[in-house]
């Protein structure tokens, strides 16, 4: 009998070490454990796009985000951030500017050495300055349904300023990126052509991105690796309910298409 008893503590004994084990696993303490660590690789490495003009108020305009990929000199964004032409006339320059405080941050000019407007994404290269520490990007195995990501970037970065902010979420599908729209009206060429047949697959977010996020790199929390670039948020209604009213659906281009982006460099 005691020898039964025993044998059932033991049981009860190790069920109990398993349930505690699986609470600490699933507590957000534990979950956030691994992002907590990977942030500071992260954030090095994640810059503001704007043009400077030094005769306008304000000089730098901010236009999205982009990371340091390759040498630490190449720059990776959506091609959409960039501006269609600069005022060379009145010395306006494409610009990054680097990571750290007010005191430390500093601009680095660059200019456009790579761009595929289909999938939305650009490379730039800076020229001077030391370089930034590269992301990591991912290989081999693709991220799947159900992933835990996360992305750090500057929302509303005119409005909140250059901090980075990391928001973090869920693949929550992968899907063709042409979205089939319910008006007319909201059909142009690009998105023609995608439902047409140029359609490539894209990773639909649960996730909340903002203007400003656009080029953000989409890692996974554990290991820093970037698996995708956020190029779109799902908008209800206008895009003044983006700030009120979020859909918390974001899409993020697929971290293969940039490195063959710059394998053709």
């Amino acid at each position: 009998m005691f020898r039964y008893w025993s044998i059932i503590g033991v049981l009860r004994t190790m069920m109990l070490a398993v349930l505690v084990q699986s609470l600490m696993i699933m507590s957000p303490q534990a979950m956030a454990g691994g992002l907590v660590e990977v942030l500071p690789q992260i954030k090095p490495s994640v810059v503001a796009i704007g043009t400077y003009q030094r005769t306008r108020s304000p000089a730098f305009r901010f236009l999205g985000t982009g990371f340091a990929v390759g040498n630490g000199r190449l720059i990776a964004t959506n091609a959409h951030v960039l501006p269609e032409s600069l005022a060379t006339d009145g010395m306006e320059s494409l610009v990054i500017v680097l990571p750290g405080d007010e005191q430390t941050r500093g601009v680095r000019e660059v200019r456009r050495v790579a761009v595929d407007r289909n999938r939305d994404l650009a490379v730039l290269r800076m020229e001077q300055g030391e370089p930034l520490p590269a992301l990591s990007l991912a290989r081999g195995s693709k991220p799947q349904e159900g992933q835990a990501i996360a992305f750090t970037g500057f929302p509303i970065g005119n409005a909140l300023g250059m901090t980075p902010v990391t928001h973090r979420g869920i693949i929550a599908a992968i899907t063709p990126i042409g979205i089939p729209q319910g008006n007319a009206r909201d059909l142009n060429p690009a998105l023609i052509r995608r439902l047409s047949g140029e359609v490539f697959r894209v990773y639909q977010l649960d996730a909340t991105a903002y203007p400003g996020n656009s080029g953000s790199p989409v890692f996974d929390p554990e290991t820093g690796e970037v698996v995708g670039v956020i190029n779109m948020v799902f908008v209800k209604g206008t895009k003044e309910n983006i700030l009120s009213d979020p859909s918390g659906i974001s899409y993020a281009i697929p971290v293969e298409h940039l490195s063959n982006l710059l394998n053709g460099l």
